[in-house]
């Protein structure tokens, strides 16, 4: 998607301070109490909660979820909660068009799902003890993106409110998101006739360059998860007995993985892994950089220590805003999420333990086939191992990434008024380097469509991770933005 240029631009067609008034009574009320309620209840995705079905967490975020829109009686609303069998549930929701000739769906997408706790949050927070704080709203879920569906709404209603006409709406919330949504395209396939033609997808779980503006996500690193073992023993040996001559699992495992990071730069070295930056993302990250400067790096909780008198901090990989922005966005990174064979420290003894496994998480660029990705990695990493140990690598799961198509003229220009409207800056344009299945399957099966994927998940709200909040301010003045695309849809 390339940036619009900035000709004289039209009138919004939502009053922008009605429309904040109403937004903001609405999230200030009724929004932010359904937010508190749903943060507090784990309704952890499936991949960390294999027995969800039968805790029924994720059922009970559904259920109040789609009575809360229910209870919002907007006009000609139908809502269901689709079941496939052994799956979990999804809300769908249609709005018929009031805009006489509309022929197109504007598609609205979000999920309830969580990701686990996580450990590091301040002593007064917790992942499931929601807080209102400094205008956030602290705990897990709320920002990535229990919101989305509750904003969706509300713009629809900041519309209805203006008796503005708007194309026929639909609403698909997952509930898998967190486990790279192994049931989404089930149930794509399962509402395929009841989509209709998708002109417009608005996916509300990405995020935010700044506060300050409205940004629109234009790519997606693709991602895999996988768990790497190294097995040399069927149990462990006292070390002084056989260290020296029975090889560590752990040395074993870092050799394995010298052959696909560099672990001096972090650069990792498959050239398949790997793919050629598209020259107006190249610009895009020069204008991006331009506006973040430093607080590209600012956003991170670097650690801070005193060295000798000297106060100290960790560096980043790279000191440039650009190559800073290209890095997380358009290149292959490796990442440890988690281990085991390790015992906690308090309970290692002098044991050669009899293996070493970590859980991968490879990010990869926009471009690259995360399925032959897959396949190219496990030879990489299984093959002639040393000292022909027992090394093995399970694919997790893998998800292609996604690079917006090129704006029409209609979206690019509905962007940067909705923007300016109701942020008062021009619409920003930046790549994340998280990954959102949903969006590589919808421009296979919509390769017209246009789409608005845009978040909250702005400076330090720390999805995934301790201490994660939602920004109601800019939750709120999204919201608006939302309702003046949508009221610009053809």
């Amino acid at each position: 998607m390339n940036a619009p240029l900035h000709h004289e631009l039209p009138t919004p067609l939502l009053d922008a301070a009605q429309a904040r008034a109403r937004i903001d009574a609405q999230w200030d009320g009724d929004i932010l109490r359904q937010l508190t309620d749903y943060i507090a209840i784990p309704a952890k995705s499936p991949v960390f909660d294999p027995d969800w079905a039968a805790h029924g967490f994720i059922d009970t975020v559904v259920r109040h979820a789609a009575d809360w829109v229910q209870a919002q009686k907007v006009p000609g609303l139908t809502l269901e909660v689709v079941r496939l069998p052994g799956r979990t549930p999804v809300i769908f929701f249609e709005i018929p068009a009031t805009r006489p000739g509309s022929t197109q769906t504007a598609l609205l997408y979000g999920h309830l799902d969580k990701q686990p706790e996580f450990t590091g949050w301040r002593a007064d927070l917790g992942p499931w003890t929601p807080k209102l704080e400094d205008g956030k709203l602290y705990g897990r879920g709320g920002a990535d993106d229990g919101y989305a569906v509750y904003a969706a709404i509300a713009a629809v209603q900041a519309l209805k409110a203006q008796q503005l006409p708007h194309p026929r709406l639909v609403g698909l919330i997952e509930t898998s998101e967190e486990s790279g949504s192994p049931d989404l395209l089930p149930y794509i396939d399962a509402l395929r006739p009841r989509l209709g033609d998708v002109g417009l997808v608005v996916c509300l779980d990405s995020g935010a360059g700044n506060y300050d503006q409205f940004w629109l996500t234009t790519s997606l690193r693709g991602n895999i998860t996988g768990e790497l073992r190294v097995e040399v023993l069927t149990e462990g040996v006292h070390s002084g007995d056989a260290s020296g001559l029975v090889p560590s699992s752990f040395r074993i495992l870092r050799q394995v993985l010298e052959r696909l990071e560099d672990s001096a730069t972090g650069r990792l070295l498959p050239p398949e892994l790997h793919c050629d930056v598209p020259p107006e993302r190249v610009a895009q990250a020069r204008a991006t950089a331009a506006i973040l400067g430093d607080d590209l790096f600012r956003r991170f909780p670097w650690v801070h220590y005193d060295c000798g008198g000297t106060a100290q901090s960790v560096l980043p990989m790279t000191g440039d805003a650009v190559d800073a922005l290209l890095a997380r966005t358009w290149r292959p990174t490796l990442s440890v999420t988690g281990a085991e064979g390790l015992p906690p420290l308090r309970e290692a003894g002098n044991v050669l333990r009899p293996y070493t496994a970590f859980k991968l998480s490879l990010r990869l660029p926009p471009l690259v086939d995360a399925a032959q990705a897959v396949q190219q990695l496990k030879a990489l990493l299984e093959d002639n191992a040393p000292y022909q140990a027992r090394v093995t690598f399970d694919s997790l799961g893998a998800a292609t990434g996604w690079n917006a198509p090129d704006a029409a003229p209609w979206f690019a220009q509905a962007l940067d008024v909705a923007s300016r409207a109701h942020f008062n800056a021009p619409c920003g344009y930046i790549g994340q380097g998280g990954t959102i299945p949903l969006m590589n399957q919808l421009s296979q099966g919509f390769p017209t469509s246009q789409m608005m994927v845009c978040g909250v998940l702005g400076p330090r709200s720390n999805a995934h991770g301790p201490n994660e909040f939602l920004h109601l301010s800019y939750a709120k003045r999204l919201t608006a933005a939302v309702a003046e695309v949508i009221a610009r849809m053809p």
